[in-house]
């Protein structure tokens, strides 16, 4: 995402500087609304922003952030206007979520869940590709807009140049550790989990499509980091 935000501010290339060593994590976010918001599904929640364009406000983390572009990708795939309303972390986003001072958000799992359990805002869907084994009753964005996926990940990266061998023992061992029992118990605790690997090379093409997709959603949502 920073490389279409930042574009030559940013210090680094993570291309040309860094060496995909292995995937690792990955942490969906929930779509949720303040229990006024009639809506109780993704299609209802879309039925309702056609009939009020710009009558919801969405609450993000800030200009930049994976709250905000999660929600204008949301909009540009579904055609609907939402108010944004940033803040500054997504924190306070989610308290004034909860206040009704905005009616939607994208808010990660960890920060979401116990809102959603307490009552104070109601889940519509992952943001994963398909449903959660650990949320099975939520169902995802894309069971209503085909494609829709986002979702904070974690990978491991080694300084450009590093031995192709030392590279492949990293990702074997890591590889093996997300097999792990105890270690997928941890990342569900967080609202994460294990991100399906193929090596290497796999995950520097996922980082090139990652980088051609945010850069299409920043650029069509003229988006900028200011």
């Amino acid at each position: 995402m920073n490389v279409p935000l930042y574009g030559r501010r940013l210090s680094y290339d993570p291309v040309q500087d860094f060496a995909p060593v292995s995937r690792v994590a990955t942490g969906p976010n929930l779509l949720v609304v303040h229990p006024s918001v009639p809506a109780r599904s993704v299609a209802a929640l879309v039925a309702l922003a056609r009939a009020r364009p710009g009558g919801l406000a969405y609450g993000s983390g800030g200009n930049g952030t994976s709250t905000h572009l999660a929600a204008e990708m949301f909009k540009a795939m579904a055609g609907v206007d939402l108010l944004h309303v940033p803040f500054r972390s997504t924190a306070p986003a989610a308290t004034a979520l909860a206040a009704g001072q905005v009616q939607v958000m994208f808010d990660t799992i960890i920060s979401a869940l116990p809102l959603v359990r307490e009552g104070q805002v109601r889940a519509l869907a992952v943001t994963a590709s398909a449903r959660l084994p650990a949320l099975p009753e939520l169902p995802a964005v894309a069971e209503t807009l085909p494609g829709f996926e986002m979702g904070i990940w974690v990978g491991l990266f080694a300084p450009a140049g590093t031995p192709a061998a030392a590279i492949a023992r990293i990702d074997a061992a890591t590889r093996a550790a997300l097999a792990m029992p105890g270690l997928q118990a941890r990342l569900e605790g967080i609202g994460a989990q294990p991100f399906p690997a193929a090596g290497p090379e796999e995950f520097a093409a996922f980082l090139q499509a990652e980088i051609a997709r945010w850069t299409q959603v920043v650029q069509a949502a003229r988006i900028t980091a200011d």
